[in-house]
């Protein structure tokens, strides 16, 4: 008889210390961040538009399609997984255009594109708090009168 309290005694006191963990699970109201939800064929898609404009940035200087390719990759997949790269090749095409830098000649003023180049910036800056591009953005938009309110 003594065994059987004992041993309900124990089951009571489990049931008591495993009820907490229990309960912790009951928090989930919906399911993942919808910002981090990627459709497979849209990123590999965003992937080649990034290689390619990257391409255009380093090797060929042609600044303008560049800027194209990003634009593309902004507005048809703002959830990329690499945006940080998109808005610094974005920006660093626009400011090196507004210096009349690379093979390409834009239909913008200066002014123009440098206000692009600090609005994409700033978004890379403000965005991606972890990016290792932040720091080359902060040095530009110094440059460019600071990052826009």
């Amino acid at each position: 008889m003594r065994k059987y309290l004992l041993l309900a005694a124990l089951l009571v006191v489990g049931l008591f210390l495993a009820a907490p963990s229990v309960k912790a699970q009951g928090g989930v109201k919906a399911g993942p961040d919808p910002s981090t939800l990627r459709d497979p064929d849209l990123e590999k898609d965003s992937v080649h538009n990034l290689e390619v404009a990257n391409h255009y940035f380093k090797l060929k200087k042609a600044y303008v399609a560049a800027i194209k390719r990003c634009e593309e990759i902004i507005a048809g997949n703002p959830n990329f997984a690499r945006m940080d790269e998109v808005l610094f090749i974005a920006g660093e095409s626009s400011l090196r255009l507004s210096e009349k830098k690379g093979k390409q000649s834009s239909k913008q003023t200066p002014d123009q594109l440098r206000e692009d180049a600090r609005t994409y910036l700033t978004q890379l800056v403000n965005d991606h708090p972890q990016s290792a591009l932040r720091k080359q953005a902060e040095e530009d938009l110094r440059e460019l009168g600071g990052p826009k309110p």
